[in-house]
C-alpha cells in the first residue's frame, strides 16, 4: 500500500495514438489524476471513463492532468477508446501485474471468455507535481467507484484551502 506523503511508483507506459505517458514528466498545476481501470471487457469502465472525458476541461482548469491506464494490449486500449468515444482522455496501456500490484491495486483472473487471463482492478490516485500519493481510492471490483464531480470538488476545495494530504499515520 502506498502511504499518502510518500513517493508513488514510476509510471512509465505507452499511449493510445503514440507517445508516451511518463508519471516523473509530468508538471500538473495541483495534481496528477491518475484513473487505473479493467480493460475493454468492463461496461463499467466505459461509462465511467466517458464520464471523465467529458470532464476532462473543468479538470484542466483546475490544474490537474487526467490519464486512464489498463492492463490491456494496444489492440484492446485501441479498441475501448474507439468504442468508447473517448475524444481527450488519455489512455495509457500494458500495465504488467507487477507494475499493478506496486501500485496496490488488486489483480483478477479471468472468469469470462471476453476478459484477460488476469488484469487489474480499478483505482484511483491523485499525484502532487513532486510525485508524492495525495489520496487514492483502489476497489476490489468494478462498482461503487468515487464519482468524478465529487473528485473534481475535493480538488477544488483542497487547492483553495490547503488541505493536507490525511492517512499517512
Amino acid at each position: 500500500m502506498i502511504k499518502p506523503n510518500t513517493k508513488v511508483p514510476e509510471l512509465a507506459l505507452p499511449l493510445v495514438g503514440g507517445g508516451e505517458f511518463r508519471l516523473s514528466r509530468r508538471e500538473p498545476k495541483t495534481f496528477t489524476l491518475v484513473v487505473f481501470y479493467r480493460g475493454l471487457h468492463c461496461p463499467v469502465c466505459r461509462t465511467y471513463l466517458r464520464d471523465l472525458d467529458e470532464k476532462l476541461e473543468a479538470f484542466s482548469k483546475a490544474g490537474v492532468e487526467a490519464v486512464a491506464v489498463c492492463c490491456d494490449t494496444k489492440e484492446r486500449a485501441e479498441q475501448a477508446k474507439a468504442e468508447w468515444q473517448i475524444n481527450r482522455l488519455p489512455i495509457a496501456y500494458g500495465l504488467s501485474i507487477d507494475d499493478a500490484r506496486r501500485w496496490g491495486l488488486f489483480v483478477s483472473k479471468a472468469i469470462r471468455d471476453s476478459e484477460p487471463r488476469e488484469f487489474a482492478e480499478p483505482g484511483l490516485f491523485l499525484v502532487r507535481p513532486d510525485g508524492n500519493l495525495y489520496a487514492a481510492a483502489i476497489q476490489t471490483m468494478p462498482f461503487a467507484r468515487p464519482s468524478f464531480a465529487d473528485i473534481l470538488g475535493a480538488v477544488q476545495f483542497v487547492t483553495k484551502n490547503g488541505y493536507p494530504a490525511r492517512g499517512e499515520a
